[in-house]
C-alpha cells in the first residue's frame, strides 16, 4: 500500500500545484516547503485531500513539517493514521 500511497499523493500534488508538470515532481524526501512546491494554503487543500482520500482526520496538531512536508512523511502519517484507525 506504501508505494500505492506515495504514487496517489505525488500524482495529487502534480496535479494540483505544479500544472501537471511530472519533470517537477519532487523526490520522495525532498522538502515540498523548502523547495517552493507547498505553502500554508495548499497544505490546507493537501489535508483536505488526505482526509477525503483515506478517510482520515488530520488535527491541527498534525498539521506540522514532520507529517506533511515530504512525500515520504505524508505516506508515513498516513500509515500511521490508518493503522490506528484499523486497530
Amino acid at each position: 500500500m506504501t508505494e500505492m500511497t506515495k504514487n496517489e499523493i505525488r500524482n495529487f500534488i502534480v496535479e494540483s500545484f505544479l500544472f501537471g508538470d511530472t519533470a517537477s515532481a519532487p523526490a520522495d524526501d525532498a522538502s515540498l516547503i523548502e523547495n517552493g512546491v507547498i505553502d500554508s494554503t495548499a497544505v490546507l487543500e493537501l489535508v483536505a485531500f488526505i482526509e477525503e482520500r483515506y478517510g482520515i482526520a488530520v488535527s491541527d496538531a498534525d498539521i506540522v513539517p514532520a507529517n506533511l512536508d515530504s512525500v515520504a512523511r505524508i505516506d508515513a502519517f498516513i500509515q500511521s493514521k490508518v493503522g490506528a484507525v484499523a486497530a
